[in-house]
């Protein structure tokens, strides 16, 4: 007796291949939805790492803070703050601000002379974001601001603290001439917003080199 063949039908081979796209597609969503995490992942990895470097750098440069009578050794005036700062070959100004959701710090040219690190301070007030040796360092930043520890507290960076009166320069200490000089705080609290968290950083400062 002959056996007859069944074949598929044309409604079974559509069928078929419906539930071959609908898993395909499912497969495609679950390899992309693993791509999507697996970036998401590197990326707050990457700007894990770079935040830690930046606040690295930040405090380095609290701690190498320097007086002197040619520029503030600190100052915050609410959108950058400004800093001098000693470095293996002289000392240099650095500024740290916020400007359109990009924090930025800018370090002039190390120097050795009084007037150059006075034309350096000078350089720090003019600067409009573009600058060379301005770095570029986490975009998603706003909201910051800076306190001082003064008078066992933490105030205002920008309120008025104590003043001692200092010779200005060697020569105008020969002379007699003194000028009033505002007191570095004890320490330094930093609070910005980085988008998907507040960062709060207390740093407590050191004797300073003059």
């Amino acid at each position: 007796m002959r056996m007859h063949q069944r074949g598929f039908t044309l409604v079974e081979v559509l069928v078929a291949l419906l539930i071959m796209a609908i898993l395909a597609a499912m497969g495609w969503q679950g390899v992309d939805g693993m791509i999507r995490a697996r970036d998401m992942s590197q990326e707050a990895a990457e700007r894990t790492l770079r935040l830690t470097t930046v606040v690295g750098q930040w405090e380095q440069d609290l701690a190498s803070l320097y007086e002197s009578a040619s520029a503030p050794a600190l100052q915050f005036d609410g959108a950058t703050l400004r800093l001098t700062r000693v470095t293996p070959d002289g000392a240099q100004v650095v500024v740290w601000s916020l400007r359109e959701g990009v924090w930025r710090r800018w370090a002039s040219p190390s120097v050795k002379r009084s007037f150059e690190l006075q034309q350096a301070w000078l350089m720090s007030q003019q600067l409009i974001g573009n600058e060379d040796h301005q770095v570029r360092l986490l975009d998603r930043a706003s909201e910051w601001q800076v306190y001082f520890y003064r008078g066992n507290a933490w105030t205002n960076a920008q309120s008025s603290g104590d003043v001692v009166v200092a010779p200005q320069s060697p020569a105008l200490a020969a002379s007699g001439v003194i000028v009033p000089r505002a007191t570095l705080p004890s320490g330094v609290r930093l609070v910005i917003n980085l988008g998907e968290f507040r960062l709060t950083r207390d740093v407590m400062l050191g004797p300073t080199q003059s």
